[in-house]
């Protein structure tokens, strides 16, 4: 499906609006506590960091700690916001893909739930390969598409809203050409259908975590049956190999 650019900006432009301007819900909320963890792993307080597609830019004063912060996304007045609420955050509004960003020029990306509103799945990876400097990496969170399509009522794609959801599979072949993959799992299960409601549903998961904590959550994930696909990756190097002597 092909949609103009400006069409996904007023779609975007309305549903942050509506939606992470507002609140942020379970899925948001531990998809930042897993990226934080992998950035306080490396242990760095200089790091230049890009989140590619911010939203309304609620994960960006967590990434402060970290290093310098750029994010990027459609709508300028989303970011427009944004600015006022993290002013010592570069923000840089329009199409990523259109975007002219200096190769290697950052150490880490963070790109969440992205991935399946774009038009062109392996440009858009290969551009989050391009702008990071080699062995950065890339922390990148999407739907798991089974657990969608099987356990939850989502509503139909709207006007304006590209949508193609993967799963591990299909998420591990298209980034393998780019990206080593330290790191893949799923987190936040969520059912609103099947078997899955009965320990999954968003009132009957809090009810069982106010009883036995999080580790029937945390089993379920390991089982590939949370929400969200988490990925941990690393720049991997495509330069051609130099040219050697034949005998």
């Amino acid at each position: 499906m092909n949609l103009s650019i400006e069409l996904q900006r007023d779609y975007w432009d309305a549903w942050n609006a509506s939606n992470r301007e507002q609140r942020l819900s379970d899925v948001s909320l531990d998809q930042r506590d897993m990226v934080l963890g992998w950035l306080a792993a490396l242990d760095r307080t200089d790091l230049d960091l890009i989140e590619v597609g911010c939203g309304a830019g609620w994960l960006c004063p967590a990434l402060k700690p970290f290093g310098r912060v750029t994010a990027t996304d459609l709508s300028p007045h989303v970011l427009g916001r944004a600015s006022e609420r993290v002013p010592d955050v570069r923000f840089i509004a329009g199409d990523f893909m259109a975007l002219d960003i200096e190769p290697a020029s950052f150490d880490v990306v963070v790109t969440l739930e992205v991935l399946s509103h774009v038009a062109d799945h392996r440009a858009f990876v290969e551009k989050l390969h391009t702008i990071l400097r080699p062995g950065g990496f890339l922390m990148l969170a999407t739907q798991n598409r089974p657990v969608l399509e099987r356990f939850n009522d989502v509503a139909a794609p709207q006007p304006g809203q590209l949508r193609r959801w993967f799963d591990r599979s299909e998420l591990e072949t298209l980034l393998d050409p780019f990206f080593a993959v330290e790191r893949l799992e799923t987190i936040t299960p969520v059912a609103s259908k099947g078997p899955l409601r009965l320990v999954a549903g968003r009132k009957m998961k809090r009810l069982i975590r106010a009883v036995v904590g999080r580790s029937l959550e945390r089993a379920l994930a390991k089982a590939g049956l949370g929400w969200t696909l988490m990925v941990l990756a690393r720049k991997r190097d495509l330069a051609a190999p130099s040219d050697q002597p034949t005998a």
